[in-house]
């Protein structure tokens, strides 16, 4: 294994990849912007030995708006274009295969609001906060009833549709 080093890049000499996937909205680029601003760089670009990024699109963007000179880069050396073009789409994926423990997660977002930090920086949505709070909030029942199985149809508790 390699170790990793970061170097700095002019952020005008860095090359988007011409088949990255992977979309970024202005709303995102804004959140990204707010982390550098928040945390300061905590994840450099990933770019090859031509400087065509592999991974970091977005805070390339982020950079570009922040009119920065330069970006924290790992220049990574040795992989095909086989593996390159493969590790676009894996490192944007793999993240996405992750759960979240809503337990522990709503703890620390409590947590951090009482100490009056802004959660907005950490990417959630309101909505989606509130689904989180919901899904601890629901009431079940101690016991259910016996199925009657002959009655193959079913009715979702939310909305109502019945089904086979």
């Amino acid at each position: 294994m390699n170790s990793l080093k970061i170097t700095y890049k002019k952020v005008s000499d860095l090359k988007k990849h011409i088949k990255n996937s992977r979309t970024h909205s202005d709303d995102q680029i804004q959140q990204i912007i707010n982390s550098i601003i928040e945390f300061g760089w905590t994840n450099p670009i990933l770019i090859d030995e031509n400087d065509i990024i592999i991974a970091g699109h977005g805070r390339l963007d982020a950079a570009e708006k922040l009119n920065l000179d330069e970006a924290p880069c790992v220049v990574l050396s040795g992989l095909t274009d086989v593996q390159k073009k493969a590790y676009l789409i894996a490192d944007n994926q793999l993240a996405l295969n992750a759960g979240w423990d809503f337990d522990i997660l709503q703890a620390e977002i409590a947590e951090l609001t009482l100490s009056d930090f802004d959660i907005s920086l950490l990417g959630f949505s309101d909505s989606e906060l509130n689904n989180m709070n919901s899904k601890t909030e629901i009431d079940y029942p101690d016991s259910f009833s016996e199925c009657d199985e002959t009655n193959l149809t079913h009715k979702c508790p939310r909305c109502g549709f019945e089904y086979d």
